[in-house]
């Protein structure tokens, strides 16, 4: 039977529930219910509304293609790019402590971009608004916000929740995407392991001497990765991660004295910083899921991974979920299986969670790699960047896989 001309089910009846409407979440469900799933939203408060005169928001994310395929593909890429998505074409990284760099170009793969710089709030916003306004043929979710889950009883056909306000809803499948605190992980009693790194991501948007030239730019410090992040209105976003203390104390300086600190760290690349936004700075952790299903229940996206922002990939991962997730859920349809059934989703856990193991473990060896200060191994990082920016396989190669094209 056709999926779009399915009999609607049964009120609180679904085929998955979805709970957690951020990047992920909400990607999820869209995606789901284009393709005539019957779908579920549970949220405990609705995503702070995206404004174009609001100051461009803190947090971002360097928007890899393959995840930007899957927001056209929903739909919502069109308006995220009209609002406020800087494309960048390049991208070189270099050692503090070492000489040789690595770069990339989008032009050598005849490729328009490398990626997107794009404000995480700005992706959630598009994402809610099409999951409550959908108007094509598809099933719209059905969307519970303010809500929380009270209780979670799964048998052999399904599972179901109670919210908070008593609301009772069924389905073949509940997924978590309800980011690294997720409610419904911690109900499972899933471990959620890894280390703390004792770091801060120290952020804030600033504009130097000269402009960023549409270039992506990670600088590796003896105290941790520092990345400008080219904006659209030609300032750059920075990512400065620190120890504790001195992200605490860089935090505490002046604008001037802030200013000339992170020049200083940045080499002057693109010559003095000549103003700074407001500054935060978020924790730095290492976070996997022992497992990332149990029973009728999945994990995605935070729920299931934290990685280090050193490679901007933390959206791209959730995003990769999405996607495998969803194919593997439409496959099992066409072959009449439950979408819930262990021998469904251990297709996704074996794909997601073995893919996501080396993304993050590699992140984490990086991390390990370049805060060394050991003079050998700060030889052979340098040899190895400039190996492999005289190798242009090595280098797509490196592409490909930031790209998640591999």
């Amino acid at each position: 039977m056709n999926a779009r001309s399915r009999r609607a089910p049964r009120r609180g009846e679904f085929d998955v529930i979805v709970v957690g409407a951020g990047a992920a979440g909400g990607a999820l469900a869209l995606g789901l219910a284009r393709d005539g799933f019957n779908v579920a939203v549970v949220e405990a408060r609705e995503p702070s509304r995206w404004r174009l005169e609001d100051e461009v928001d803190l947090r971002v994310v360097a928007l890899a293609p393959d995840a930007r395929d899957l927001l056209e593909d929903l739909g919502v890429w069109a308006p995220i790019a009209q609002m406020r998505a800087s494309p960048f074409q390049r991208m070189c990284v270099w050692d503090a402590q070492a000489a040789g760099e690595l770069r990339f170009d989008a032009t050598e793969r005849g490729e328009a971009a490398l990626g997107w710089i794009i404000e995480n709030k700005l992706i959630q916003h598009a994402l809610w608004t099409a999951l409550a306004t959908r108007a094509d043929d598809s099933p719209a979710p059905i969307l519970h916000c303010p809500a929380e889950i009270n209780a979670v009883e799964e048998d052999a056909d399904g599972i179901g929740v109670t919210l908070g306000d008593g609301t009772r809803l069924r389905a073949r499948l509940l997924v978590s995407a309800e980011g690294g605190e997720s409610s419904l992980r911690q109900r499972l009693g899933i471990a959620f392991e890894g280390r703390d790194y004792g770091a801060r991501a120290v952020v804030a948007h600033v504009r130097s001497e000269r402009p960023h030239e549409g270039t992506a730019w990670q600088r590796f410090l003896p105290t941790g990765p520092l990345a400008f992040l080219p904006l659209a209105d030609e300032r750059s976003s920075i990512v400065w991660s620190l120890p504790e203390a001195e992200a605490a104390r860089v935090l505490a300086l002046d604008d001037a004295a802030f200013c000339a600190e992170l020049g200083a760290a940045f080499d002057f690349r693109l010559g003095p910083i000549a103003s700074v936004s407001r500054r935060a700075a978020f924790p730095l952790r290492l976070r996997l899921a022992g497992q990332f299903v149990q029973g009728r229940c999945v994990l995605v996206g935070d729920a299931a991974h934290l990685v280090h922002p050193l490679a901007g990939q933390g959206m791209n991962l959730g995003l990769r979920d999405v996607t495998c997730l969803r194919r593997v859920l439409n496959e099992a349809r066409a072959r009449d299986s439950d979408p819930g059934a262990w021998h469904v989703l251990r297709r996704f856990e074996r794909e997601r969670r073995s893919q996501t193991t080396l993304a993050a473990r590699g992140f984490d060896a990086i991390e390990r790699v370049f805060g060394a200060s050991s003079r050998p191994l700060v030889a052979l990082r340098g040899l190895a960047l400039a190996s492999a920016g005289r190798f242009p396989p090595l280098r797509h190669l490196l592409a490909d896989v930031a790209a998640g094209r591999r």
